[in-house]
């Protein structure tokens, strides 16, 4: 079918349904009427539907231009929050890098004060006789820092700071563990247990601290290279401490023993007895000294000894100096090696002047000789742990 068929086939169909059409109106008696052609029907037809063709169209366009702005909005949306994002994922960088150097500082004031704790040295690093020559390497071992890495690349230089920390760390506490080595074996050198002394110092400390419990927040940060280490030097400053309160200090100028210490003949009767200690010989007046460092826990008479001072040194260790003419301590006054406490004398059970010293363990007699007669390498060590103690203390 051609287009001037379907054409004419329309417009026969519109002007069937558009006739020419007349409306009579009744007004006062009088009767009016009212023609409408077919063109005009049309006409109308034409304008209202041309009307609402417009309608739809503009509520098209008006609903489109609505879907385009939120869509716009939704864009907008979406890249402000790309954008906080993006401040966030930086903040979080800066706020973990920052985190990192300060738990690096709160490391190294902790790795500070135990070094000037037990070692007494100004600086935030070791002599290089202590630990030898300390680089940037390490080997082995991880810190709860290193997971941090994957969160802020840029502390990569801090993470670096940490691996020389636990350098450091492994390498102190091999030294630590050497001079406490030295010092267990110098304690056995006496015929002592150098761990029963140790944990009987750690007995003692403990029942002299207290105060609040406050958690430390930077014990979370400590890799495993600072416990060791921390557990190190412990031991060894207990195991100084108990070396120390061992005496190996002659108690009088005295170069020669007039009796021993064990069975002997007894001066007065001559039967066998027991001495238990040693006999120095010497001249009225002359001066006792501490044979170690303590604190005086008696100073009187007692039956057969005369005029007596004891000393007690820790860890059960306590000795006596008796026949004394006069007393230069008082009881509970703290004494240092060498210390002049009491002068000879001839009291009690005595032939003449002399001083009578004996070294007692858990209230037990024991020979003094070993002490008296140490080794010098072992007399050594002890002076080293008393030159680090008394600086240790000096600055406390």
């Amino acid at each position: 079918m051609g287009a001037a068929a379907l054409w004419a086939g329309m417009t026969a169909r519109c002007s069937k349904l558009c006739p020419d059409r007349e409306i009579f109106l009744r007004s006062g008696g009088q009767v009016k009427f009212i023609h409408i052609s077919r063109r005009a029907q049309l006409a109308a037809v034409g304008l209202l539907s041309s009307a609402l063709v417009g309608g739809i169209g503009f509520g098209l366009s008006v609903a489109a231009s609505s879907a385009e702005i939120e869509q716009e909005r939704a864009a907008l949306a979406a890249r402000d929050k790309a954008i906080s994002s993006s401040a966030s994922q930086v903040a979080r960088y800066r706020k973990s890098v920052d985190q990192l150097a300060q738990e690096l500082q709160e490391r190294q004031d902790f790795m500070d004060d135990l070094y000037r704790t037990h070692f007494g040295q100004d600086g935030t690093a070791p002599a290089g006789d202590v630990v030898g020559k300390v680089d940037g390497g390490t080997k082995g071992g991880t810190s709860k820092l290193d997971t941090k890495i994957s969160v802020a690349p840029e502390a990569a230089p801090l993470l670096r700071i940490d691996a020389r920390q636990r350098r450091f760390a492994a390498l102190l506490t091999g030294a630590v563990q050497k001079r406490a080595d030295k010092a267990a074996a110098a304690i056995r050198s006496f015929g002592l247990n150098p761990d029963s002394l140790a944990r009987s110092a750690a007995r003692a400390q403990n029942r002299a601290m207290g105060g609040p419990f406050v958690p430390w927040e930077g014990q979370d940060v400590l890799p495993g290279e600072f416990e060791k280490l921390a557990k190190a030097l412990s031991r060894m400053e207990f195991l100084e401490a108990s070396l120390l309160a061992i005496p190996s200090g002659k108690p009088t100028a005295t170069p020669m023993m007039s009796s021993s210490y064990g069975y002997r003949s007894d001066p007065f009767n001559g039967h066998a007895a027991f001495h238990a200690g040693l006999d120095f010989p010497g001249s009225m007046g002359q001066p006792i000294l501490a044979a170690a460092s303590g604190k005086v826990s008696f100073v009187g008479q007692r039956s057969g000894y005369g005029n007596v001072i004891e000393v007690t040194h820790g860890n059960g260790i306590l000795t006596r100096y008796a026949h004394l003419s006069g007393f230069s301590a008082r009881v509970g006054q703290q004494v240092a090696r060498g210390d002049a406490i009491a002068r000879m004398g001839s009291t009690g059970r005595s032939t003449g002047p002399h001083l009578h010293f004996e070294v007692r363990v858990n209230g037990n007699a024991i020979n003094p000789r070993r002490f008296l007669e140490a080794r010098k390498d072992v007399l050594q060590i002890q002076q080293i742990a008393t030159a680090r103690l008394a600086d240790v203390g000096d600055r406390g």
